[in-house]
């Protein structure tokens, strides 16, 4: 199975906060309070995805 990664579409992010809250591991976090930034430590489960209200947050294939 490959493993994925969140992707934020930073420009349509509106630095809710809802994928901060839900992330397992805490690998996402708000940037100056205009966007939502992604950490290596994603584990690609996909609940920021899913949770996102602007659905601005894909779960892309990470290649090795």
């Amino acid at each position: 199975m490959a493993k994925r990664k969140a992707n934020v579409q930073i420009k349509e992010c509106v630095a809710c906060g809802t994928c901060v809250k839900v992330c397992p591991v805490g690998a996402i976090s708000v940037y100056k309070g205009l966007y939502a930034d992604v950490s290596a430590k994603c584990v690609g489960c996909g609940r920021c995805a899913a949770a996102c209200p602007a659905s601005i947050i894909e779960m892309q294939e990470v290649t090795p």
